[in-house]
């Protein structure tokens, strides 16, 4: 056979061999890039050497974090990728500056752009905000603080078995994202840390939130305009503003959120169980198909709330009325205390009245007795308890 032919079958057996399923996945461990688990040096060069090698290869590969303690400054993680398919396997734990003026220019922490296949499991993310909220509480001037994890523009996400500890502001946020599936976390801050909602969804479709812990002083989740398809189940929440859709409104053209499932999730000691809430001001956004079903309320301030006058502060909206179209939303099998008497708070929009509201089996007790609602510019049925 012609040399140059025998070249040129090697070529391509090696080129179906490294796009094919059984070609061999290559383990990147961050210590063999110069990490160094000693909770002071800064890492970040030696996990974006790690990751600039993954993002290059021809077939999966895997990051490895050992266990210890990485000290990373700030980490930006940008595809597009040749390898959709990148695992990150963390046994240790990825610390962020005490100091929060470190990052007081930077939105995240840790951030992923523009990626598609990455996967990641177990490990720890101490966002170490003690001392911003500290800041805040005090009323001095300061930063507004960085995200912990951001996946923005990326789309086949998995984020499984991840703790997050103590963000500054928000722990996990996915935006413009496409399919994402987070399963097995654990999110911890204060209950009186500021804006430290404990994963917030915008933008995005089909993500699911599954088998959680959530433990925060902001919205256990929260989720923004241009959310659809969003499913969450078994998510445990407390203490914390519980779940809410919105704020909304707060721009005048808003893409609106749908078909979104909040399904036998529990709230102990929250300020709110499940929520919608809307700026009072125009807007062309809107909230339908919502089905809140089997939740269990345990000492809630607020076991179920439609809030369309959100104005904090009064500042920019007093006196007009909300532009948020919420319509065709469910609440089935909904039980527990309330903290307060009015278990329920209805308070729509004058101007476009919530409507094709369902109540099913609702049953809500405050004080041993029978709580109350306010109901204010709603239509719907009541079928059950």
């Amino acid at each position: 056979m012609d040399p140059r032919t025998t070249s040129f079958l090697l070529s391509l057996q090696l080129v179906i061999f490294f796009n094919s399923p059984f070609a061999a996945s290559e383990t990147l461990n961050v210590v063999n890039f110069g990490a160094k688990p000693d909770a002071k040096t800064d890492s970040s060069k030696a996990f974006q050497a790690a990751w600039a090698r993954a993002c290059t290869s021809c077939t999966s590969a895997s990051i490895y974090v050992p266990n210890g303690r990485f000290y990373l400054r700030h980490a930006t993680f940008n595809g597009p990728c040749r390898s959709d398919a990148i695992n990150i396997h963390i046994d240790g734990t990825l610390v962020a500056p005490s100091d929060f003026h470190v990052n007081a220019n930077s939105p995240n922490w840790i951030i992923f752009h523009l990626v598609n296949g990455v996967s990641i499991f177990g490990g720890t993310l101490d966002g170490q905000g003690a001392g911003l909220w500290a800041c805040k509480r005090s009323a001095k001037t300061c930063p507004l603080g960085a995200t912990s994890l951001e996946f923005t523009d990326s789309k086949n996400i998995l984020i499984s078995g991840l703790t997050s500890l103590n963000s500054q502001i928000f722990h996990i946020v996915v935006n413009e994202c496409h399919n994402v599936k987070m399963e097995g976390l654990k999110v911890t801050a204060s209950g009186n840390s500021p804006n430290t909602d404990g994963i917030h969804v915008g933008l995005s479709s089909h993500v699911t939130i599954l088998n959680s812990d959530i433990s925060t002083g902001d919205d256990c989740i929260s989720i923004g305009p241009g959310t659809s398809n969003l499913w969450i189940e078994n998510v445990a929440c407390g203490p914390g503003h519980g779940i809410s859709i919105g704020s909304l409104g707060k721009a005048l053209k808003e893409d609106g959120v749908q078909n979104v499932t909040v399904k036998s999730c529990r709230f102990t000691n929250t300020q709110n169980g499940v929520r919608i809430k809307s700026w009072g001001r125009p807007s062309s956004g809107f909230a339908r198909n919502i089905r809140f079903q089997h939740l269990k309320m345990t000492n809630v301030k607020n076991p179920i709330i439609i809030d369309q006058n959100y104005c904090p502060y009064n500042k920019d909206c007093p006196g007009q009325a909300s532009g948020i179209k919420v319509s065709d939303v469910t609440y089935q099998d909904i039980r527990g205390t309330a903290a307060t008497r009015f278990a329920m708070t209805f308070d729509c929009s004058p101007k476009f009245p919530c409507v094709g509201i369902r109540l099913e089996d609702v049953k809500l007790s405050y004080k041993n007795g029978a709580a109350k609602a306010l109901c204010t510019h709603v239509r719907g049925i009541v079928t059950g308890c």
